[in-house]
């Protein structure tokens, strides 16, 4: 089976469970259309996160060429600022491992938007190929073994105990690492980058 068949797959099995998730909230859940807090500041994705992505604009391109077209109009500028300090090889677009350098620089950029993000409507226009941290970012999860917090925009405040039962772990037996392994096996290329660079065909082998 083709890889992106299995993430497709594996895909479809995390949002039902984020949806279980955000249903078993009730009305402590408030994110929806329009939302868009979560939707400002660069992140790190992984490869196979950004390659969904430019496939999404690519499956785009072939409906709606000028949408598809406003979305790498706007990749492009975002990426002429954020390569200025980019924490890493910008010429590639791999993040490095320096955290301390990554957090300096999301910071500097917290206040741009995606490039997925309709401005207009405030709808992301990839948002069936959106990547991870965006598919589970909401309720509080767990991942790897480490708990993280909800939203502070979206998930109302709650006790300790309640956050406990409203925890999910969307991915238990780690099939998203085995997905970016194998990707990254077949392409030759490893390790992090931002949606900006994504949607520009990034992260390619060494500086050019």
């Amino acid at each position: 089976m083709d890889l992106f068949d299995h993430d497709r797959r594996f895909l479809d099995r995390i949002d039902r469970v984020m949806h279980d998730a955000a249903a078993r909230a009730g009305d402590r859940w408030g994110c929806g259309p329009g939302r868009t807090d979560c939707c400002i500041g660069p992140f790190p994705i992984h490869l196979l996160d950004a390659r969904r992505l430019l496939r999404g604009l690519d499956a785009l391109r072939r409906v709606d060429p000028e949408r598809a077209a406003a979305i790498a109009g706007r990749a492009s500028e975002a990426a002429g600022s954020l390569r200025e300090g980019f924490p890493g090889d910008a010429a590639a677009g791999v993040l490095d491992d320096d955290d301390d350098a990554q957090q300096a620089y999301f910071t500097r950029h917290e206040t741009l938007p995606c490039p997925a993000l309709d401005p207009a409507s405030g709808r992301c226009e990839l948002y069936a190929a959106r990547p991870w941290t965006c598919r589970t970012f909401g309720p509080p999860i767990r991942i790897g073994g480490e708990d993280l917090p909800a939203c502070p925009f979206c998930f109302a405040p709650c006790s300790a105990e309640e956050t406990e039962a409203l925890r999910v772990e969307p991915d238990p037996e780690g099939l998203e690492d085995a997905l970016v392994d194998r990707l990254e096996r077949d392409e030759g290329v490893a390790g992090e980058t931002i949606i900006a660079f994504a949607l520009l065909g990034m992260p390619r082998r060494g500086s050019e």
